[in-house]
């Protein structure tokens, strides 16, 4: 009974098609029980970031029959009817094995190294462990990748330089103001991705960061770890006179800034530079803000490129992780190691609709 990977991510689709498959964290227990019950899997882990949608899953049909299983079901529970080429990948063992450990050490993610997702990923395993969703084989699996991603950390320095979105998006912020200092900041959602975006602007030199979320009570806690202030999610948009850059992680189904909304608000702010960056899935900002005067804004896509610069520059890293993996994978797999570790994803199974 293999290891099945299946979804998409940043390498494969854009922002655009990601958010159309985007869980909301509630609903995933729920998703998982309905995969289980439907027979498409006997274990399954959901994974779903701003980069990737993936289902991890053990089952006892052949590897062919459970990428279509899986990939039905994906589009069935976001009511998908869309044509699609290759944008939903299928891994079967050993790839997806080595999939699972590359994603864990940050190796697969839109900035080489970064360490946010293994909080993600362990999040992910939590969750459906503690609904009862995984078994044996996923814990041993998971287990096993948690493990690979700490000796990738400790034995090489692939975590070395902009290592997240959040420091990649400062990175952006300073292209755009030369300095941050006597920047004002707002972060509109108090999630991990937002908290670490703050802490990194600050350390740039950020004059004062303003914090808003649907939980108040967050947004307050959050507010007095950083220094700043909390305001009402009701309230933000009357903040805008006073600020320069926005960060926006929240979990809305929707977009909550508009051209409609944000025409107003900068006759307010008299036409100053506004930064917008939009690292959330689905999106919070409507595209079309971007064709106003004076307005930059940025999605979650766009920081590839900056996360391109860093691959550049970790091409000797990646391959001395690609070595520890491989050798980890064939452990865990019962197989002798591969002398040429797999350096990307190469589909198994790539339907088209």
């Amino acid at each position: 009974m293999p290891l099945i990977v299946l979804g998409l991510s940043h390498r494969s689709s854009p922002v655009t098609l990601r958010e159309r498959f985007a869980f909301a964290d509630a609903k995933i227990p729920g998703a998982l029980q309905l995969l289980r019950d439907s027979g498409a899997a006997s274990e399954a882990v959901i994974l779903s970031t701003c980069n990737r949608v993936e289902i991890y899953a053990f089952t006892a049909a052949e590897p062919r029959a459970a990428f279509i299983a899986l990939r039905q079901f994906l589009l069935d529970c976001h009511d998908y009817r869309e044509p699609l080429t290759d944008e939903i990948y299928g891994l079967s063992e050993p790839q997806s094995i080595h999939h699972l450990f590359k994603v864990a050490c940050g190796l697969d993610s839109m900035v080489l190294g970064e360490t946010e997702i293994l909080g993600q990923l362990k999040k992910s395993y939590d969750l459906a462990l503690q609904h009862g969703h995984t078994g044996g084989r996923l814990n041993k699996a998971f287990q096993k990748a948690f493990n690979v991603a700490k000796h990738v950390r400790t034995e090489t320095n692939i975590q070395r330089g902009s290592i997240s979105v959040g420091s990649v998006a400062v990175e952006l912020a300073e292209k755009i103001f030369n300095t941050l200092a006597e920047r004002d900041v707002m972060i509109i959602g108090a999630g991990d991705t937002g908290e670490k975006t703050a802490r990194a602007l600050l350390s740039r030199g950020a004059r004062g960061i303003i914090v808003s979320n649907r939980s108040h009570d967050k947004a307050l806690a959050l507010a007095a770890n950083l220094g700043g202030r909390a305001v009402l999610f009701d309230s933000w948009a009357s903040e805008f006179p006073k600020i320069d850059i926005v960060i926006s992680s929240t979990a809305a189904p929707h977009f909550i800034l508009d051209r409609h909304k944000l025409e107003p608000l900068m006759k307010l702010r008299r036409n100053r530079p506004l930064l917008l960056i939009d690292i959330a899935v689905p999106r919070d900002i409507e595209p079309e803000v971007n064709l106003m005067e004076n307005v930059f804004l940025y999605n979650i896509d766009d920081l590839q490129t900056i996360a391109d610069d860093y691959l550049k520059q970790r091409k000797e890293e990646i391959l001395r992780c690609e070595r520890i993996i491989a050798e980890k994978a064939a452990a865990l797999l019962g197989r002798p190691p591969s002398h040429q570790p797999p350096s990307g994803m190469s589909p198994d199974f790539a339907p088209t609709q």
